[in-house]
């Protein structure tokens, strides 16, 4: 067994269809993606002992007690510790073995993801039974961050390898995966609570299990169905464009070793961090800030927020959880949108759009806002979730066309660490301006005006770093031997073995089976979609 996920077991045959590829990798993002999503547990675990209604920590019970108490119930507040961690292990894993899975392959490292991501969840489970949150942090939050680490950039570099005419789009696909992996697993972790939902018990034990199993089913079946092309491989009639038809479009390859040292990875690094700070700051308090910059007028009732009575609140909250949801859509479709555009524009131009649009919308919130104008307050922050979701699906064919694709997967491992930064300033910014601008006496309508502005200025250092980027200096890439030795590490076969440009669509690979993988992972993702749309339709109501 061990030796059927070895690298050199899984190089595809003469006539494999690459469309075989991109459903593997979905397979595996859209159940991780459910990290996204884990805030539907945060309620029904906040009540875990006492099940209608939380039993409260004294005051002698600090943070680190509430980690191994069964006198009382956690907080929502220390629940969303394992949220924190999802991300710092998921940009710290990514890190720390990009190397071993360029090396190993992207089937190992698929089933070692899986692995981690269901057994943490099996962890967790336990740590719920036995009311342990320590074991919770070290099941989902640690050894299923790992997880996410691995299951995240292990189809990168195969893609990015079986895609080279369309980086965008190819890795666009799989990372939509992971924006859409929350859209199934929220609904279906509500249902599956609602059904193992007894008197004594709220359900969640039954339901880590049930999700564990599931993903683990899904996970393998995508880890196994990845296959690696043959070194110098290329789709059929396409032909790379000249060296000198795009400068910004690498011939050479960096090892991961010397990303550290060079000045364009730290200025994609800084890309990246500025415009998923501000994406995922405003992502995170999206619902409140619509409920407290519009109150009553969502409802059509006169009032601010701070003077509606305890039904309007809920009945604007429902309208806000439509809104979330039609932001979840903007995100999951932005990464397959923008990343397919940015084939065309360009990766720099791209992530131009996404910091000068992105700073106008930014800018123009706290007009929208103080006109009464819903329409446009949400169509700004719909667009800019969808370039928050394009910028994790457009980095991957950026970070190719600079250090080449030979150890891809690895440099962007390094790259995530940014997300894992911005995971906590964001955040950090955006709530502690609110508190700040609140406790300044200012009515809640008006205390994002200056966040808004802070978001745009992270945007200019974004957009600065970004005009900075130049292609690499020749003294950084591999030479001739160090490639060599690499691809030997790395266990790559040549493409005298398969043709070079030997077609994707031969009979060797039956189009029911294409068929098939695509409808495994569509259907689960248009159910998500439909579940989405039904919130939605709460919103437009």
């Amino acid at each position: 067994m061990l030796g059927f996920l070895d690298k050199e077991r899984t190089f595809a045959d003469a006539g494999f269809n690459r469309w075989l590829v991109p459903p593997a990798a979905l397979a595996i993002h859209l159940c991780i993606g459910m990290a996204y999503g884990f805030s539907v547990f945060w309620l029904p675990l906040s009540k875990a002992l006492g099940i209608r209604e939380s039993i409260a920590c004294g005051p002698h019970i600090g943070f680190f007690a509430q980690l191994i108490t069964t006198e009382c119930d956690w907080p929502i507040s220390t629940l969303g510790w394992m949220y924190t961690l999802f991300f710092v292990l998921l940009g710290s894993s990514a890190a720390t073995w990009g190397g071993w899975l360029e090396r190993a392959g992207p089937r190992k490292a698929g089933v070692v993801s899986a692995l981690c991501w269901c057994g943490g969840m099996l962890v967790s489970a336990l740590g719920v039974h036995m009311h342990q949150f320590w074991l919770m942090l070290l099941g989902s939050g640690v050894i299923g961050g790992i997880g996410l680490g691995l299951g995240y950039i292990s189809p990168v570099s195969t893609l990015i390898k079986w895609f080279p005419d369309r980086r965008g789009m190819a890795t666009g696909m799989a990372i939509m995966g992971f924006g859409g992996g929350a859209m199934i697993g929220s609904p279906l972790a509500t249902d599956l609570m609602a059904r193992f939902a007894t008197p004594t018990d709220v359900g969640v034990v039954p339901t880590f299990v049930a999700l564990a199993l599931i993903h683990l089913v899904f996970m393998l079946c995508g880890a196994l169905g990845y296959r690696v092309p043959h070194t110098g491989w290329k789709p059929a009639g396409w032909n790379p464009p000249a060296p000198e038809a795009n400068a910004m479009i690498t011939q050479g390859h960096v090892h991961v070793k010397k990303v550290w040292r060079i000045p364009q990875f730290w200025l994609l690094w800084m890309v990246l961090c500025m415009n998923v700070s501000a994406g995922i700051g405003v992502i995170g308090m999206a619902s409140p800030m619509l409920q407290e910059v519009f109150g009553g007028a969502l409802i059509d009732v006169a009032g601010k927020f701070g003077e509606l009575d305890k039904a309007q609140l809920a009945a604007i909250a429902s309208v806000a959880a439509g809104f979330t949801a039609l932001l979840s859509l903007f995100n999951i479709g932005g990464r397959f949108f923008w990343a397919s555009l940015s084939d065309r524009l360009g990766r720099k131009t791209t992530y131009v759009i996404f910091f000068v649009l992105g700073g106008l919308l930014y800018a123009s919130v706290p007009q929208s806002a103080g006109a009464g104008s819903i329409v446009l307050f949400v169509a700004a922050l719909c667009i800019i979730v969808s370039m928050y979701g394009g910028a994790f699906a457009t980095v991957p064919a950026y970070l190719a066309d600079l250090f080449g694709t030979q150890m891809v997967g690895a440099i962007h491992g390094r790259l995530l660490t940014a997300w894992a930064t911005a995971g906590v300033l964001g955040p950090v910014v955006v709530n502690y301006m609110r508190e700040y601008q609140l406790g300044l006496g200012l009515p809640r309508e008006q205390v994002y005006n200056q966040t808004m502005l802070i978001l745009v200025g992270m945007l200019l250092v974004g957009l600065a770093c970004n005009l900075l980027v130049r292609p690499l200096n020749a003294r950084w890439f591999m030479s001739s031997a160090e490639l060599a030795e690499e691809k030997q590490l790395a266990h790559e076969k040549t493409a005298s073995v398969q043709p070079v440009g030997a077609t994707t669509d031969t009979p060797a690979t039956s189009p029911a089976l294409v068929a098939l993988a695509w409808l495994a992972v569509g259907l689960p993702l248009a159910w998500g979609v439909y579940r989405t749309l039904q919130s939605v339709a709460q919103f437009f109501a």
